[in-house]
């Protein structure tokens, strides 16, 4: 018994590592059809403003859950004004954009914290035991922010103006123009939250992985894979995503170790993309948010 919920533990933490990691991406990607792919580096510098701030003596707490999120969300608003708002509607232009983007924003952060060194902060909450075995309490306590969080986006997107006149200009930016919303606002306010929400990300999982300038290579292939995986739907598709291959990868990692954990999740997102090429909420769940 005591194996099983450890294990079971492990799985939910690894689901909800993927979906940490890939919601403000669905949101930048869902709603706005821009492929980001500095989405990896806004996570680094999430992890960074943690990292330096708690190291200069703020609290843990207000660094993850407000200077990070405020200090990328920020850098997100500038990117999509300076860069961005120019190359909507065409995607190939935009991949190349934030790739530059991306390989500048690792050059600008290994020229101030070098490119060996990881830079870490200890995880609050220590262990639990769980009969012979123990448990992280830091991943208990992203499990649950996780959730959370995702809750609160999905209350933003359907219950609130902002919510509603994104998703419409999303969906139809003349009728939106037409009608008085301007949707060059809509885009910067929706970017920079997608931002802001990537940098929360960040910043919960310092005090796990540590940073270093080149730490968004890792995340920045799972999230695509789950965000494409899910489908078109932001949360319900990043769910889905996120349940079917963290599931994946937990058991193999299991069974088998964690490199054949990261191959099962790979081998799983293409036979998922082969059998539906319009992603989990593309065959299902077609209405959700």
């Amino acid at each position: 018994m005591d194996l099983v919920v450890a294990v079971a533990l492990q799985l939910a933490y690894g689901i909800a590592n993927l979906a940490l990691i890939s919601v403000g991406l669905a949101i930048i990607f869902g709603m706005m059809r821009v492929i980001n792919l500095a989405h990896g580096e806004f996570l680094m510098l999430g992890g960074y403003t943690v990292v330096v701030t708690t190291n200069a003596g703020v609290n843990l707490w207000l660094a993850v859950f407000v200077l990070a999120p405020l200090v990328v969300g920020i850098v997100g608003v500038l990117v999509e004004r300076i860069l961005i708002r120019r190359l909507y509607g065409r995607m190939i232009d935009t991949l190349l954009a934030t790739w530059g983007l991306s390989l500048l924003l690792i050059g600008l952060v290994t020229s101030i914290f070098g490119a060996s060194t990881a830079t870490t902060i200890s995880p609050p909450f220590g262990t639990i035991q769980i009969g012979r075995f123990s448990s992280s309490g830091y991943e208990l306590f992203l499990i649950g922010v996780t959730m959370a969080l995702a809750l609160a986006i999905w209350a933003v997107l359907r219950f609130t103006r902002l919510g509603l006149v994104a998703r419409g200009t999303m969906q139809n930016a003349e009728m939106a123009s037409a009608l008085g919303v301007s949707t060059s606002r809509i885009y910067m306010i929706t970017f920079g939250l997608g931002a802001a929400v990537t940098g929360l990300a960040g910043g919960l999982l310092a005090p796990i992985t540590g940073v270093l300038p080149t730490i968004g290579a890792t995340y920045i292939a799972k999230a695509f894979i789950t965000v494409i995986s899910g489908g078109s739907a932001i949360l319900a598709g990043t769910a889905a995503g996120s349940v079917l291959l963290g599931g994946i990868q937990g058991v193999f990692t299991f069974l088998t170790g964690p490199t054949f954990g990261e191959v099962a999740l790979l081998i799983a997102a293409i036979v998922l993309l082969r059998l539906m090429p319009r992603g989990i909420t593309g065959r299902f769940f077609r209405k959700s948010l």
